[in-house]
């Protein structure tokens, strides 16, 4: 059914359409899906230079500790996900995920340690059900405000990414790949992270809604930098071999069938300091010691036609044996061919397997490959 509510805005939303932007409905709100450069362009342009992406439909949710020490609230959060965050130092960030009583993932998030609070960072689509869910569960140990309203998020993605933010704020050039830190910029204290969501090396910067569009023109104005919608911006995560939540990843997928096992520190995994203690942990940790039925996978087709989801794959090129299906698929403007991932059966997830997917009654060859299809530039 279509949404009766009115499409909500971000603070960019005049530049958007100052800049040409074609706009389309995405988690609840009117976002560019490309400008008049193209979505190829787009794409290249961020692997080559410097694109500038508006994430502000993204959620902002400080967790401040009643106790006044950021370890309280780390542990606390700890409760909701299989991660390591006490162990995560101030000015530094880690992946994380919600999860629930059968080990599915509730939406995937990034965590960062301001000192004195957490800053967490989670999906458009999830983000009031995420902020209920932390009310709920830390409200005891934490202080749980939300800055949905209040502030903006910018990602600036791309190998002359540090080069044009730098021209705002000099200190960025000494950040590696998942630090954080406060800069002044336009007169106001911007939230920075060394981070994205493309593969290349990049920031994203949380600013007060109201500088947002002072920040986002300063930015473009620097010769090297686009505005870059939410195309390419699907495009260049699945060349990075990053999850998109609700298609690659949702709360039916475990992170052990969605080989996020690498955002699992030894220190929550069995025998670790803190060992479980977060929803699904028994289901999570069978898993683990007894292996999955199906787990995700890098698909890469022949020709250059897109296998997009939610197309069935087979291990037969007649389809009589279905093995899995797909869960994003794309042209690959860097890889310059089609790429996608999905879930297959665990026996036929090796690299180089070739299995079948199912586009208007053919049968079509695919390759399981490896992820990423690009290889990351992230500054460490």
């Amino acid at each position: 059914m279509v949404s009766q509510e009115p499409l909500k805005q971000t603070p960019l939303h005049a530049l958007h359409l100052e800049l040409g932007a074609r706009m389309v409905p995405f988690a609840g709100y009117d976002m560019p899906v490309q400008y008049p450069m193209g979505v190829l362009k787009e794409h290249l342009h961020t692997r080559e230079k410097a694109g500038l992406f508006d994430v502000s439909h993204m959620g902002q949710v400080w967790l401040t500790p009643i106790s006044g020490n950021v370890a309280d609230a780390a542990l606390a959060l700890e409760r909701l996900v299989p991660v390591d965050l006490a162990g995560l130092k101030p000015g530094r960030q880690r992946y994380a995920f919600f999860t629930n009583d059968e080990g599915g993932i509730l939406d995937d998030l990034m965590v960062a340690n301001r000192g004195d609070h957490l800053l967490v960072i989670v999906n458009a689509a999830c983000k009031d059900a995420d902020l209920a869910h932390m009310k709920a569960e830390l409200s005891d140990l934490c202080k749980v405000e939300d800055f949905f309203e209040e502030k903006a998020l910018l990602a600036l993605q791309g190998p002359k990414a540090e080069a044009v933010l730098a021209t705002l704020c000099e200190a960025v050039t000494e950040m590696k790949f998942m630090d954080v830190r406060a800069c002044d910029m336009l007169g106001v204290t911007c939230v920075i992270s060394r981070s994205g969501y493309s593969g290349e090396d990049g920031f994203e910067i949380s600013v007060p809604a109201e500088k947002a569009d002072e920040l986002a023109r300063a930015l473009l104005a620097h010769e090297d930098c686009e505005a870059i919608g939410l195309g390419a911006r699907d495009s260049l995560r699945l060349e990075a071999g990053l999850c998109l939540y609700g298609n690659d990843i949702d709360e039916t997928t475990t992170p052990v069938e969605a080989a996020l096992v690498w955002g699992m520190q030894k220190a929550r995994r069995p025998g670790g300091d803190r060992e479980g203690g977060f929803p699904g942990a028994e289901t999570i940790f069978t898993q683990l010691a007894d292996g999955v039925s199906r787990t995700r996978v890098g698909l890469k087709a022949e020709g250059r036609a897109p296998i997009r989801p939610p197309a069935k794959l087979y291990a037969d090129d007649a389809g009589e044996t279905e093995i899995g299906h797909v869960t994003s698929g794309s042209f690959g403007p860097t890889t310059g061919g089609p790429v996608a991932m999905g879930y297959v059966a665990a026996d036929r997830a090796e690299p180089g397997t070739k299995v079948f997917a199912e586009v208007r009654g053919k049968y079509l060859p695919v390759t399981i490959a490896a992820m990423p299809f690009i290889t990351p530039t992230y500054k460490r």
